[in-house]
């Protein structure tokens, strides 16, 4: 019985070590993130948006107005995709590029009008999310390309 308290309460000191390590831990992981994530950015503040294109030519064309008119600070285009949906009834499956477009927020509205201007698909795919956190100097560098006017 003597012995049976005394690995009880060893095993109980042992979790309780555990337990107060892993908040520990967990809480220094999250301040040395955030520090990582810069506090002056404000989540939300910048959007990643997504537009699929037929081409390159139409790529590289709506991906320069957009940088030249300041509604993105950076355009990736990712080549071979392909897009499975339905349009008009029936099931259609084409090869297309995909738009990554950093930018603004406050330029999302603006930016989907200039992609439905210039693109030629009747209906053009621009879908966007808020940006939570990332590298502090990118993000600062996006904020300073897009202006917020």
């Amino acid at each position: 019985l003597y012995m049976s308290k005394h690995i009880a309460a060893g095993i109980l000191v042992v979790f309780v070590s555990c337990v107060l390590m892993r908040t520990y831990l967990w809480t220094g992981a999250r301040r040395l993130f955030s520090v990582m994530a810069d506090s002056t950015y404000t989540s939300g503040t910048h959007s990643a948006c997504f537009v699929t294109v037929p081409n390159e030519e139409v790529g590289k064309a709506i991906a320069r107005g957009l940088v030249e008119n300041k509604l993105a600070a950076c355009v990736n285009i990712i080549p071979k995709i392909i897009s499975v949906y339905t349009w008009e009834g029936k099931v259609e499956e084409d090869g297309e590029l995909l738009l990554m477009i950093k930018t603004r927020t406050s330029k999302v509205a603006a930016l989907t009008e200039f992609v439905k201007q210039k693109h030629p698909y009747d209906v053009p795919e621009v879908i966007s999310t808020k940006l939570d956190q990332g590298n502090p100097a990118y993000l600062k560098w996006v904020g300073e390309t897009v202006p917020d006017n």
